[in-house]
């Protein structure tokens, strides 16, 4: 029997976990091996489809964050738990933990960049002694748009944390200013050795790479992700095309040595 890659699975919604307003996780029903940076199709018949990355894995389950933004995701957010919705995927290469372990890691994230890297952030988390020194650097726009605050104090306990806003909102805990400001405070014990995560909008990746090379790093010890581009997971659309490069086949992971050549 031929498989049609087009054709989606049933998935439960075993819970739906609020951040802000028009963010939420929703924790789907799903056995099978994924890496953190991977993405699935969330589709709902009538409204269409959308690729979400994953932001958490468990052994019966995956966490995909979805922002409500548009005629697909809309929809997601009027079903709860217990009721369904369909699934294509894991797509993409994902971020490979093994890469980074033993070694110094630095992760850098965006907004909404988050998402994708929270696999690899709570990996180390559960497991500090595989790592050399971790650092966490994650903005958001306002203290009101911080997603997984209540993770935030648990990796606090296994890594540096630096949590900022762009700006603040009445009182706030967090640090003020842009991620790239943090970047020369870096106390790594070698910088040509140690690995970084960029994840978010593309002007801060550019930037925080950037910085990250400014400082010493090399540049096969970084890795980005072009989740932005995401579109059908099959490479078939062609929404995805740089260059020669499709980003659902081969990405949305790439090590920056590749990644710098992808400009749309």
């Amino acid at each position: 029997m031929i498989k049609n890659d087009y054709v989606p699975f049933v998935s439960e919604i075993k819970d739906v976990i609020k951040h802000t307003a028009i963010e939420y996780t929703f924790r789907m029903s799903y056995k099978g091996d994924v890496k953190p940076g991977q993405f699935f199709e969330v589709s709902i018949p009538k409204y269409g489809e959308a690729p979400i990355s994953v932001s958490g894995i468990g052994e019966d389950y995956v966490d995909l964050t979805i922002r409500k933004v548009g005629k697909v995701t809309n929809e997601v957010f009027e079903r709860y738990k217990g009721e369904t919705l369909l699934l294509r995927g894991p797509y993409g290469n994902g971020f490979d933990v093994e890469e980074y372990k033993g070694k110094e890691l630095v992760v850098m994230a965006g907004g909404t960049g988050l998402s994708p890297v929270k696999g690899i952030v709570d990996y180390f988390a559960n497991h500090p002694e595989q790592h050399d020194g971790m650092t966490l650097i994650a903005g958001f726009k306002t203290p009101n748009d911080i997603l997984f605050v209540e993770e935030f104090a648990n990796w606090k306990k296994a890594m540096d944390v630096i949590l900022t806003v762009d700006c603040a909102e009445g009182d706030t805990q967090c640090q003020i200013g842009l991620v790239t400001q943090y970047i020369p405070q870096l106390k790594l014990k070698d910088v040509k050795e140690a690995v970084a995560v960029v994840v978010g909008p593309p002007m801060m990746m550019k930037f925080s790479v950037q910085g990250l090379l400014d400082i010493g790093f090399k540049e096969e010890n970084i890795w980005i992700s072009q989740e932005r581009k995401m579109c059908c997971g099959l490479g078939k659309c062609g929404h995805c095309k740089i260059g020669d490069s499709y980003v659902c086949l081969d990405g949305p992971v790439f090590n920056y040595t590749k990644g710098k050549e992808l400009i749309d």
